[in-house]
């Protein structure tokens, strides 16, 4: 889903907030990471938010074919900042009163409408 969530810019990878900033009333979201508008990742353990060469064996942003191969690869920080384009985020918490996520987010009649076309067209 895509929205501009200015509010975001400031917070780290394992950091919680609440989902009513991104259209999910009662919601707990947390996150898990992200990756920049080149596509580099966020990662864990790096400090600030700029990009730096690290030494990974493993992880978001290193894929190996070999076991135990170290390289230097290109990988954000993991604060949040205006560079990030996409943010990964899982749900931790849901209050018993609150709506299902397609509700929320008014994904459930576009699927509905979907249904209902194609039971147009078998008949």
């Amino acid at each position: 889903m895509e929205k501009e969530v200015t509010p975001l810019i400031g917070t780290s990878i394992g950091e919680e907030f609440n989902g009513s900033l991104v259209g999910l009333d009662g919601y707990t979201l947390k996150v898990t990471g992200g990756s920049d508008e080149e596509g580099f990742p966020m990662r864990k353990g790096i400090q600030g938010s700029g990009r730096r060469k690290v030494l990974m064996k493993y992880g978001p942003g290193y894929k190996t074919e070999d076991d135990g191969v170290k390289r230097r690869k290109s990988a954000r920080g993991e604060v949040v900042s205006e560079d990030i384009v996409q943010v990964n985020v899982k749900v931790t918490d849901r209050e018993d009163d609150s709506g299902t996520i397609p509700e929320l987010l008014g994904l459930e009649d576009a699927e509905e409408e979907e249904d209902g076309d194609s039971e147009e067209e078998e008949e």
